[in-house]
C-alpha cells in the first residue's frame, strides 16, 4: 500500500462532494402521489401509528438501522483534544465503515460540550432518533461516566468503541496466542502499559475471559498504579497492586502478556528480554507502537507480537468489531450490549481465526498462504465470514440474556441475508487491497 501523504488525504475528503458519506432515500419520490406518501398527506398515517404502538417506529423509519457516532472531540485519534468540529471527519469515516462492512446507517453528530452531565443530556434527548449509539473519542476519565449513564437511561444499545472494541478484537487474540503457547488463562502475569479507557475496559474484558484480577500491573505516565499513589482516580484504583514495584521495567520482568494502549517506545528491547518464556506483546500504540515490530522479533523470536498497524502481522483493527456487533444487537433489537455479548464477539472471531481462509482474502492481501499460528491469530478485516459469524454471536448472546425484544429463529436464513448485505461493497475494497 503506498504511503498516506497530506496532499493525498485532503484531496479525498474535498474533491468532488464534501466529506465521505450522503443520505439517500430508500423508497420511490418520482411522482406526485409518492412524495403525497413520502411527506403529506400520508406520513400522518405512521405516525399515528406509532403515537398508539411506540413499537411500531421500527416498521415505519429507519430507526432500526440507525447510529448514532457521537464524539465531543476530546480524544481523537492520536491527536487528543481538537474540538468537535475538527473531529467530524473521524466520525464520517467511522460512518463509512459501518456502512460498507455491516451495512449499517449512521448520522455523525459531533457535540460541542465537554461537561460530561451535559453531554449525557444531549445523548439522552436525541436517542429516540436511533437504534443505537456509538460513543466516540470521549476522554478518560469522562468517557465512562458518559456510557455507564446512557446505558443506564435508554433501552438502545451504547457503546463506547475506544474502550470495548480494542477490548474485543484483543481479547481475541489473547486467547488464541494462549492456545499456541500452551499458557492458562487464569495463571498468566500481565502488564498494562496505559491507564485510559481502552487499558481500564481491555483489563475489565480479560478478567471476565479469565484473567485473574490479582495478576494484572497497570502502569500509567507516573509509574505502577500500586498502593503507594495518592494521586488515582477511581477507575485506575480498580486496578491497584500491592506488589512493591514502581516502573514498567519492573513490571515486566517474568510478565507473560504486555498490553501496550501508550505512546510509541515505552517497552524497550531490554525490557523484553525479561519477560517470561514465550511472551505475548500487544503493543497498539498508534501510529508507533510501544516497541517496533522489528526491534521486538530481533530481540526474541520465541513472542507473539501484534499492533494496531496493518503493515505488521496481527493487526488489532476495530473495525473487526463494531460493525458487526451493532449489526447483530440491531438485529434482535437489543436494549443494551452486555459482556456477554462482547464476550460473544471475541470468541467468535478466535474460532475464525481458526479456520482455512478463502482465497479472496489471500488475493486482497498479497499473500500465498495464511494459517492459523503466531503470525495469525486474528481475522484480516476483508475476511467476507465476518459478519455472518460475529453478528449471529452477538444476537444469540443478546438472546440467551434476555435483551432481545425481536429473536432470530431461522439462523441459516439470517446469515445468508447479512452476507447479502455487504459482499458487494467487500468485495470493491478487497479488489483494491484495502487494509
Amino acid at each position: 500500500m503506498p504511503k498516506v501523504t497530506k496532499e493525498d488525504a485532503l484531496l479525498y475528503h474535498s474533491r468532488g462532494r464534501h466529506g465521505k458519506i450522503e443520505v439517500i432515500p430508500t423508497k420511490p419520490y418520482g411522482t406526485q402521489f409518492d412524495l403525497s406518501l413520502a411527506y403529506t398527506p400520508g406520513v400522518a398515517y405512521p405516525c399515528l401509528e406509532i403515537e398508539k404502538t411506540p413499537e411500531d417506529v421500527y416498521n415505519y423509519t429507519a430507526k432500526g438501522n440507525l447510529v448514532a457516532v457521537i464524539s465531543n472531540g476530546t480524544a481523537v485519534l492520536g491527536l487528543g483534544d481538537i474540538g468537535a468540529m475538527a473531529g467530524k471527519p473521524v466520525m464520517e469515516g467511522k460512518g463509512l465503515l459501518f456502512k460498507v462492512f455491516a451495512d449499517v446507517d449512521v448520522f455523525d453528530i459531533e457535540v460541542d460540550e465537554k461537561d460530561p452531565g451535559k453531554l449525557i443530556e444531549v445523548c439522552a434527548r436525541i436517542a429516540p432518533t436511533f437504534g443505537g449509539i456509538n460513543l466516540e473519542d470521549i476522554k478518560a476519565p469522562e468517557c465512562f461516566e458518559v456510557e455507564t449513564k446512557l446505558k443506564e437511561m435508554l433501552d438502545i444499545p451504547v457503546f463506547h468503541d475506544d474502550q470495548h472494541g480494542t477490548a474485543i478484537i484483543s481479547g481475541a487474540g489473547l486467547l488464541n496466542a494462549l492456545e499456541i503457547t500452551g499458557k492458562k488463562i487464569g495463571e498468566i502475569r500481565m502488564v498494562v502499559c496505559g491507564a485510559g479507557a481502552a487499558a481500564i475496559s481491555c483489563s475489565r474484558l480479560y478478567i471476565s475471559l479469565g484473567v485473574k484480577k490479582e495478576n494484572i500491573v497497570m502502569v500509567d505516565s507516573k509509574g505502577v498504579v500500586n498502593t503507594r499513589r495518592n494521586d488515582l482516580n477511581k477507575y485506575k484504583l480498580e486496578f491497584v497492586t500491592d506488589r512493591n514495584i514502581d516502573t514498567l521495567a519492573d513490571a515486566v520482568k517474568g510478565a507473560d502478556l504486555f498490553l501496550g494502549l501508550s505512546v510509541a517506545n515505552m517497552l524497550t528491547r531490554d525490557m523484553l528480554a525479561t519477560m517470561a518464556p514465550n511472551p505475548i506483546v500487544f503493543a497498539m500504540a498508534n501510529p508507533n507502537p510501544e516497541i517496533s515490530y522489528e526491534d521486538a522479533m530481533a530481540t526474541r523470536d520465541d513472542l507473539i507480537f501484534a499492533t494496531g498497524r496493518s503493515d505488521y502481522p496481527n493487526q488489532i483493527n476495530n473495525v473487526l468489531g463494531f460493525p458487526f456487533i451493532f449489526r447483530g444487537a440491531l438485529d434482535v433489537r437489543a436494549s443494551t450490549i452486555n459482556e456477554e455479548m462482547k464476550l460473544a464477539a471475541s470468541r467468535a472471531l478466535a474460532e475464525l481465526a481458526k479456520k482455512p481462509v478463502p482465497g479472496s482474502v489471500l488475493k486482497a492481501y498479497c499473500i500465498d498462504k495464511l494459517t492459523f499460528g503466531k503470525e495469525y491469530i486474528i481475522p484480516k478485516p476483508l475476511d467476507p465470514r465476518l459478519i455472518s459469524t460475529v453478528a449471529p454471536a452477538v444476537a444469540e448472546a443478546a438472546m440467551k440474556t434476555g435483551v432481545a425484544k425481536f429473536p432470530i429463529t431461522d439462523w441459516d436464513a439470517y446469515r445468508k441475508n447479512l452476507d447479502k448485505r455487504t459482499s458487494e461493497h467487500i468485495r470493491k475494497i478487497a479488489d483494491c487491497g484495502a487494509f
